[in-house]
């Protein structure tokens, strides 16, 4: 009797599973796009779900953490953060971008931020091919990536940073974003950040040009800042912070704080899920209304 009903509570199982890897390859995905003009050493890939429904749809543009220093498009966690937001109905470029090298002016700042801006430009370029709505597309962005993606959200043609090229015709700019425990304010750095290649005391301006808590106005995309209490990597009070900036400067915005969250997590913390928060967040800034 005992292995009769082994052998159904296995059939249970393995039907369930198989529902949800059904449910899982919903999508599909192109990988190492060119996205930079001309080819570069860093590509993208290109999250798309199955069945657009001959209906455009909101993109949302992901880029990955690591310091600055490290990370990749393919690690655990971006993967995950793709998958959760193509299955909830958005087409996902995830990037990789310029990392700093020691002793290479090539990868200074703000070639990561250029690389960024560009990659909203692609997707506004390629939108008839892959049923992208170009005026409804969304930034995300984890620890690093939080940094890029809020200055992404927040920088205007004014301020110095947009690329001229390539795809110049097209707009960087963004209706949503949504930061992951990013750094804020790089003027209360006391040692080198690298990528900058010098000293805060050496170049107070240019720590002050890559934070993003510089640039609040009212005009700004919509932010949601999601930070982990327990972060030891990145101080929370940045985010509250940043949150406080965008505030006094009537900027819209979220901030999410996560009780006892460490540093580094996707939208599947064992603290809280926030899929219902980040996807309801741009679906409220980026689902047109019908």
């Amino acid at each position: 009797m005992k292995g009769v009903i082994s052998k159904v509570l296995l059939g249970l199982f393995m039907l369930v599973e198989g529902a949800w890897n059904s449910k899982a390859q919903d999508f599909k995905v192109l990988k190492d796009i060119d996205y930079l003009a001309p080819a570069a050493p860093e590509k993208a890939d290109l999250y798309l779900p199955e069945d657009p429904g001959g209906k455009l749809l909101p993109a949302i543009l992901v880029i990955h953490g690591g310091g600055f220093v490290e990370g990749d498009k393919e690690n655990p966690r971006e993967l995950s953060i793709c998958q959760d937001l193509v299955k909830g109905g958005y087409v996902v470029l995830s990037i990789n971008y310029t990392l700093f090298k020691r002793d290479d002016p090539q990868t200074l700042w703000p070639r990561n931020l250029h690389q960024c801006k560009t990659a909203v430009r692609w997707l506004r370029k390629n939108a008839g091919e892959y049923h992208i709505d170009p005026d409804h597309i969304g930034v995300l962005g984890e620890s690093a990536g939080g940094q890029l993606a809020s200055m992404v959200a927040l920088t205007e043609p004014g301020d110095g940073l947009d690329p001229k090229e390539p795809y110049a015709e097209f707009s960087c700019r963004v209706q949503a974003a949504v930061d992951l425990y990013g750094p804020a304010d790089f003027r209360k750095r006391d040692k080198l950040l690298p990528m900058l290649g010098k000293l805060p005391a050496e170049a107070p301006g240019l720590y002050a040009q890559a934070s993003p808590i510089i640039y609040c106005h009212k005009t700004g995309a919509p932010i949601l800042i999601v930070h982990g209490t327990a972060d030891a990597t990145v101080d929370p009070q940045q985010s509250k912070d940043f949150a406080a900036a965008l505030e006094a400067a009537g900027g819209p915005h979220e901030l999410l704080l996560v009780p006892d969250a460490p540093h580094a997590f996707d939208l599947r913390p064992k603290q809280k899920d926030l899929r219902a928060d980040v996807l309801g967040f741009f679906d409220r800034h980026l689902i047109r209304s019908q």
